[in-house]
């Protein structure tokens, strides 16, 4: 861990606690880790770790090409808001034991590559997404279970920023309707295909004005503006700040 310097990794990222206490922000916000904790941080996400309190713990990476093989891994990955575009990220205590000992198990295997090591470390981190899912269910919270396709959608949005597609585009990109998509987005996130796409770039827009060295007009460009100024306009209306003056409350 690094203390202070914010990383930005295309990979999910999974942190347990074992032991001290750790702080760390993802895109903002501030979460505490105990023993026994754990967060997970979404491919793209902006974090870092602001203390270290005899932190110990474990820290796993994996892209979501070597995890999802097929629409169960797809949606095991993002089930319950674990894996989540939309901010969900949240501290859940888990059952350590369990957790820590596949965590282990997996550096292991990384480190001495035995037959099949690759099949084994995919069905060590399943275990690992059903331990957590487990644990948010028997607190009480709210079963959420996103279908393939939508998430696919999230995913699609997400790696296209620059085109500033359509849904249409993004329907025949998957294969689907505009009208699918839109009954799914309403389903899974209360909102349509469109604004879930304008909430993507609004969410994307805050990391580079703040954790990017770009300028204003080149975050624009950069997310598919022709205009920067339609791209102020735009930036308003979804945060009703400017980025100039977004970037300056967080930048300073």
């Amino acid at each position: 861990m690094v203390l202070g310097v914010p990383q930005r990794k295309m990979k999910y990222v999974l942190v347990l606690c074992t032991g001290g206490v750790i702080d760390m922000v993802v895109d903002e916000q501030h979460f505490r880790l105990a023993a026994g904790d754990v967060i997970t941080i979404t491919s793209g996400q902006v974090h870092y770790y602001s203390s270290i309190d005899k932190a110990q713990g474990f820290i796993l990476e994996f892209t979501l090409d070597f995890f999802c093989k097929d629409d169960n891994d797809v949606e095991l990955i993002f089930h319950n808001g674990l894996f989540c575009h939309f901010a969900m990220n949240e501290v859940i205590p888990v059952d350590q034991s369990l957790v820590e000992t596949q965590l282990a198990l997996i550096e292991t295997e990384l480190n001495e590559k035995p037959y099949q090591y690759l099949i084994s470390l995919h069905s060590r981190i399943a275990l690992i997404l059903v331990a957590i899912n487990r644990a948010k269910v028997s607190r009480g919270d709210e079963i959420w279970k996103p279908e393939a396709l939508f998430l696919k959608y999230l995913e699609a949005v997400r790696g296209n920023f620059e085109h500033n597609y359509s849904v249409a585009d993004f329907a025949q990109m998957l294969g689907t309707t505009e009208v699918k998509l839109n009954e799914l987005s309403k389903l899974h996130s209360g909102k349509t295909a469109q604004a879930v796409i304008f909430g993507l770039v609004t969410a994307e827009a805050k990391r580079l004005l703040v954790y990017g060295d770009l300028t204003i007009k080149e975050v624009a460009y950069k997310l598919g503006f022709n205009d920067p100024f339609y791209f102020s306009n735009f930036f308003k209306k979804q945060t009703d700040l400017s980025p100039k003056v977004y970037k300056e409350k967080f930048v300073g």
